[in-house]
């Protein structure tokens, strides 16, 4: 409940006793003057919500001190919760996570961040931990602290802040990181967080969603190593099944941990040094990354070579 709500909350049950004692005012006695006024109600309600009371006004008929006893002191303890829950929410909890999101990020290597948890960032969230990744090594960094309790029910570890500034990178570890997804929503704020992220720590690889194709050449030019065009990947994939029903179909497959298939990126190994792709085993081999230079299967120098990158294909139970 937002802090909002609670004073919403708060002051419905105060304006029902309020109401309550108004109402049967002549059930209650101001031993100071006698006379009972709109003034001495409100007092004498908050007096009563909040403490037991002075006795300067008393009730003194039964059905006074009966709506007392079966209405305002349930108030009161209603009252009382709601300002606790606030205290320990706004407080006490938030004391605590922030010392708890200290010692996790101190903790922090070869994480993955994911900068901005709108749909796309649960969704990536979801899948990393799908595919077994601990939940306590992925670090959502965002503004909105609803996304943020969300991320902490989650398990997840969060920073608090924009992720355009440094000191909010730093704070989640890039330096220390296995790679970073970033989904703010916006393009320019995307490409501003590749930049930050490139400047201080370079070696990380940086996944940017982009809504526009035309800003797909600023996060490139921002040092984004992957970049992913939701709107123009879906379009595309509809095309294709409108050529085929089941390619949509294997490329779920292939980039989701429920599929049947996985693709994997992997350093060669030593037995694969001499062996063609398609002679990779378990898997099949697609293509090898050589000194920024892609080659496919089909070619003739798909041959695995030292430092080569390979992409391959395999089943599900053996990623």
């Amino acid at each position: 409940m937002t802090l909002l709500a609670r004073v919403a909350a708060a002051l419905v049950l105060v304006g029902i006793a309020l109401a309550g004692h108004w109402f049967d005012r002549e059930g209650l006695r101001d031993n100071t003057d006698g006379v009972v006024s709109f003034l001495d109600v409100v007092y004498f309600t908050m007096i009563t919500v909040t403490t037991v009371g002075y006795g300067d006004i008393v009730p003194v008929t039964d059905r006074a001190r009966m709506f007392d006893t079966f209405v305002v002191t349930p108030v009161r303890v209603f009252v009382w919760l709601i300002f606790l829950g606030s205290a320990y929410s706004f407080l006490l909890r938030n004391t605590w996570e922030r010392w708890r999101m200290a010692a996790i990020q101190r903790r922090l290597h070869d994480h993955t961040i994911i900068c901005g948890f709108g749909a796309t960032g649960r969704e990536a969230a979801d899948e990393l931990v799908r595919r077994g990744c601990p939940p306590g090594e992925i670090v959502v960094v965002d503004q909105s602290e609803s996304a943020l309790e969300e991320a902490v029910d989650q398990e997840l570890a969060t920073v608090h802040g924009d992720a355009t500034h440094n000191a909010v990178l730093a704070a989640a570890g890039i330096e220390r990181a296995r790679s970073l997804i970033v989904t703010p929503g916006r393009d320019d704020t995307a490409v501003l967080i590749a930049l930050t992220a490139r400047r201080l720590a370079a070696h990380v690889p940086v996944a940017v969603a982009i809504q526009a194709t035309e800003n797909e050449v600023l996060a490139s030019d921002a040092g984004a190593t992957v970049i992913v065009n939701p709107v123009s990947f879906g379009g595309q994939l509809l095309a294709g099944a409108s050529r085929g029903a089941h390619i949509a179909d294997y490329v779920s497959d292939l980039v989701t941990s429920h599929g049947r298939i996985a693709l994997r990126e992997r350093a060669a190994a030593a037995q694969d040094i001499g062996l063609h792709l398609r002679e990779l085993r378990p898997g099949q081999g697609l293509r090898l990354y050589r000194d920024g230079r892609a080659i496919g299967f089909w070619e003739e120098d798909a041959i695995v070579h030292e430092g080569d990158t390979v992409i391959e294909v395999l089943p599900q139970d053996g990623a």
